[in-house]
């Protein structure tokens, strides 16, 4: 009975991920009221998950309306700095009304736009860099097929900090929060979750996974377990294996500006003219418009002759070491962790020293060295399978169906299985040290 929406959920990600890179044929943005708070209470006097607005509409995919209901809540989360911020996350009811399991599902829809969030997309927004948004939304067909709740929260809040890990974990977190205390779900605080994300989902993913423990325990009490692939670990090693590619190139602008975002750094003074310039094109650019749009960039390229180095420009460092999983908690539940390994697939062909390959963005070294971590500081669920001859898109496809069988066990109460003592070294995830 499992196969076969594991089999469709294969082929929908394939589509996905085609469809993508494919130009959109219409383009809007709007301004839409509810993702703002605008109550006469302090955002701060509420407790994070506490759900400020309900909205329910039907479900959108490319702008066109389904019977599928959807609920959206506006609630009350934390940002990187520690300081109250509003979110908006959506929340399908299970099919069969069962209101004991749900999924997590963080999308990878990766942009500097908050227009672009899976939310806009499911209340009918379209827009080339929302396309992976919109056509994403497939995927919780499987799920909801099998019964479960579907949660999917705009992952990079609203202010779109792209790849800023910290946040991501806690707008992931507060949404379960808030769909398990709005009426509307059918959901409480006795439903149990699994968290799924690839990619930029995988941000999201592993660090509510690390975070949970601590930030929200009352919901670490309720998930069974967390899978991801296509990780990413420490950005720093990301952005020197990815130096010079052909295609991935245009993330080392995307995750600077929203990690700089996110944490109220400013890195313009140590660009150069043309790095200037690179920043202003990207600053509310999605993963569509980045792919292969700088081939052959490199760090050098884009700062002051003083520092090509990155090392020595200390907010850099600063910003890097505090989204660096690595330096984050261990999970306390199951996961399964999924890595391809054969970059060259799609034009990266850097092999960097203590750094090594990668899946052609994420580097398959950090990766194992993350869940080695997690198996030796007390955690033996954990499974990582590396895909030696797939690249990040390929890799997606594999892991995809692995995953919901992989979720479906967890909720059967199977143990989990381990391959902690068999994982290949991997790099050392130490923080950055300035220079200079």
């Amino acid at each position: 009975m499992i196969r076969k929406p594991a089999r469709l959920l294969a082929v929908v990600l394939a589509l996905i991920l085609t469809f993508a890179a494919a130009p959109a044929a219409t383009a809007a943005s709007t301004t839409d009221p509810f993702y703002s708070y605008d109550g006469s209470e302090p955002l701060s006097s509420y407790s994070p998950g506490t759900v400020l607005k309900t909205r329910t509409l039907n479900y959108h995919v490319i702008g066109i309306s389904t019977p599928l209901k959807v609920t959206q809540l506006l609630y009350r989360t934390t940002d990187a700095l520690g300081k109250p911020s509003a979110n908006v996350t959506s929340v399908v009811r299970s099919l069969t009304g069962d209101s004991t399991k749900a999924v997590s599902y963080q999308s990878f829809y990766d942009s500097l736009n908050p227009e672009h969030g899976p939310s806009r997309a499911i209340a009918g927004g379209v827009s080339l860099g929302g396309l992976i948004a919109n056509a994403e939304s497939l995927l919780i067909a499987p799920s909801l097929l099998q019964g479960y709740n579907v949660v999917i929260p705009d992952t990079e809040g609203q202010d779109a900090n792209f790849a800023a890990g910290p946040e991501y974990g806690t707008n992931t977190l507060d949404s379960i929060r808030a769909a398990t205390r709005a009426p509307e779900t059918g959901m409480n605080d006795k439903t149990r979750f699994g968290l799924l994300g690839y990619s930029g989902g995988a941000i999201a993913t592993g660090w509510a996974a690390a975070l949970a423990p601590d930030y929200a325990p009352d919901v670490n009490k309720n998930l069974v377990g967390f899978t991801e692939g296509g990780v990413l670990v420490k950005p720093s090693h990301n952005l020197k294996y990815v130096n010079g590619s052909v295609a991935w190139t245009g993330v080392i602008p995307m995750a600077l500006i929203g990690v700089a975002r996110s944490f109220d750094i400013d890195l313009t003074p140590y660009a150069n003219s043309y790095g200037r310039q690179v920043l202003k094109d990207m600053e509310k650019a999605s993963i569509v418009d980045a792919l292969g749009r700088y081939p052959g960039l490199t760090w050098e390229k884009f700062v002051k002759p003083e520092y090509t180095n990155p090392n020595t420009v200390l907010p850099y460092v600063e910003a890097v070491n505090k989204v660096n999983l690595g330096s984050a908690p261990t999970p306390t539940i199951p996961g399964f962790i999924a890595q391809g390994n054969n970059g060259v697939l799609e034009g990266t062909f850097g092999n960097p020293p203590g750094i090594g390959t990668g899946d052609g963005v994420m580097v398959a070294g950090d990766v194992r060295s993350l869940a080695r971590q997690y198996c030796e500081t007390g955690n033996k669920s954990i499974k990582y399978d590396q895909y030696n001859t797939l690249s990040h898109v390929g890799a997606a496809v594999a892991w995809a169906p692995q995953a919901i069988l992989w979720i479906n066990d967890r909720f059967a109460g199977k143990s989990a299985p381990s391959t902690c003592g068999r994982i290949a070294p991997g790099n050392s995830l130490a923080p950055e040290v300035p220079v200079g």
